[in-house]
């Protein structure tokens, strides 16, 4: 189930269609304005922007926006639309499971497009880029991401992550270093390059449970980035060690770890703390390690493309994507 190397999506144009589409959870009418507000912020960056008709509010079928079977429907239908040329994904959720054996992945191969989110939407880039290769965009969402988190962003850095994404979705350059936060930590100091794979930390450890999980081999150098919301901190130092025991921390030439949210057990000046755990499971094996980075649920997002190729150094506080996430035509 090997994929050949990772496809690039064609770099969008001014004009071109961006689709905010239901792929997990519902759309609470609360968060309607979330929508609107991330509209604004697809056509501040000069795209045309569309609502895929699942994202009502209101909608629901249990915990999810439809049924999977609906929403797979649905997302297909927009992989095979040539007019739409990227996706984000409305909110994260636990749907994407229900789906992940429905999606069209020859329409992924004959016309990759950005899909943006993250959350249950890791599921998605992991199993898509093991599937196809897709470069998949950790990347925010629309309702607590570029409609909530960057609201509450002082202006300045609400200019400058605007900029960073309509970089990434246009521009066929690499976009190096990422902007730092004071936050970021040193756990293990060390430089490393690899492909970057990654995202929720539980997601990670879902899609490797399934038929479609990356092979093994392709932990082989990668820089793995992972977060975490919600559950209790013995279930993260509980995830670490399932991928200790299938080999993927002994493969894998770094890691940068997102800020944690809403974790039982991580209380402030008390032990463990994430970093205290993080180190425990990896032992001595001597990879870097940068704590505390903005990358998940915490705030806006930095994005994370899976599949391109970044670069950390630990100590430096530095994170780089040395790659660009599109080209100017789909493919290698």
């Amino acid at each position: 189930m090997t994929a050949a190397a990772s496809p690039r999506p064609r770099a969008l144009p001014p004009g071109d269609l961006v689709v905010i589409a239901a792929l997990s959870g519902p759309l609470p009418a609360a968060h309607e304005p979330n929508v609107a507000r991330t509209v604004a912020v697809f056509e501040r960056m000069g795209f045309r922007v569309r609502r895929a008709p699942l994202l009502e509010a209101g909608r629901r079928h249990w915990w999810s926006a439809a049924a999977p079977a609906e929403i797979a429907a649905e997302l297909n239908g927009l992989l095979r639309d040539p007019e739409v040329r990227a996706i984000v994904a409305s909110d994260g959720g636990q749907t994407a499971l229900g789906y992940l054996d429905l999606i069209d992945v020859e329409a992924i191969r004959t016309d990759p497009k950005p899909i943006l989110g993250y959350s249950d939407i890791s599921l998605l880039h992991l199993v898509l880029h093991a599937r196809t290769g897709l470069v998949g965009f950790h990347a925010d969402l629309a309702v607590p991401g570029f409609g909530g988190h960057w609201r509450s962003a002082p202006a300045a850095r609400q200019a400058e992550l605007e900029r960073l994404y309509g970089a990434l979705l246009t521009s066929t350059e690499a976009i190096g270093a990422l902007p730092a936060s004071p936050g970021w930590e040193c756990w293990r100091p060390g430089r490393a390059e690899g492909r970057l794979i990654g995202g929720v930390i539980n997601r990670i450890v879902l899609a490797q449970a399934t038929p479609f999980a990356l092979p093994l081999e392709r932990f082989d150098g990668a820089v793995l980035f992972w977060e975490e919301m919600g559950g209790h901190a013995s279930y993260v130092w509980s995830y670490l060690q399932v991928m200790r025991h299938s080999g993927i921390l002994d493969r894998i030439a770094g890691m940068v770890v997102g800020v944690p949210r809403e974790i039982a057990g991580l209380e402030p000046g008390a032990s463990p703390t994430l970093r205290e755990i993080v180190l425990d499971v990896l032992g001595d094996r001597d990879i870097p390690v940068l704590g505390n980075v903005d990358i998940g649920h915490a705030g806006p997002n930095l994005p994370m493309p899976v599949g391109v190729r970044g670069g950390l150094d630990a100590q430096r506080r530095t994170l780089a994507l040395l790659e660009p996430a599109v080209g100017r035509e789909p493919g290698p």
